[in-house]
């Protein structure tokens, strides 16, 4: 059965939430950050609305029909809500991992592609649904209307198991960062086409 993906309005931003959240749950930096299963489940929610959340007001939220797998992409000039980001982080993870992501997300910034791009802070799949071509379906459709744009795009893979998904989809490692305590972060970009 063929996978749908289409448009999340900001009407389905709390279930496709919840599917980026439970698709991280085995995802190696969101357990560093909140290891123990009530905190993760407790924060993650907000880090997904902080880091991402704009996507659902700016055309750059995709789900599929069944709400099984999501994708949430910052397209050019919109960007994540730094205040709410910032806040949780002070709030929500112990100093040493908080001194560590943020010196890892200062090393990622040096990447980051300062022409307009599509910046893709999360994509996941319902584990139950795995290898059944969610990810590729999301990130086929979503990479459609960045070609039509002309646009690179750009993401930062934090689960190595993804990048083969990230490669047969037309982007490159730029590097590795990974500081302290940290697990590893790959840098990855797409030319225009």
């Amino acid at each position: 059965m063929p996978v749908i993906v289409k448009a999340a309005t900001p009407a389905d931003a709390r279930s496709t939430i919840d599917t980026i959240v439970l698709a991280f749950s085995g995802d190696p930096v969101a357990r560093w950050c909140w290891a123990e299963p009530h905190r993760y489940l407790t924060y993650m929610p907000g880090f997904v609305q902080a880091f991402a959340g704009r996507a659902f007001q700016h055309g750059g939220a995709f789900r599929t029909d069944d709400a099984a797998g999501a994708a949430l992409w910052l397209l050019p000039g919109v960007h994540a809500d730094e205040e709410a980001l910032g806040d949780i982080l002070q709030r929500t993870l112990v100093a040493a991992v908080r001194a560590d992501l943020l010196a890892v997300m200062g090393q990622l910034a040096t990447y980051h592609p300062s022409e307009p791009h599509w910046y893709l802070p999360m994509i996941g799949v319902d584990p139950t649904r795995h290898g059944q071509g969610y990810g590729a379906a999301l990130m086929t459709y979503a990479l459609e209307q960045c070609d039509r744009a002309h646009a690179p795009a750009y993401l930062e893979s934090t689960n190595p198991r993804n990048t083969s998904l990230y490669l047969r989809h037309g982007f490159r490692a730029l590097g590795r960062v990974q500081i302290g305590g940290s697990p590893p972060f790959t840098p990855m970009l797409r030319p225009a086409r």
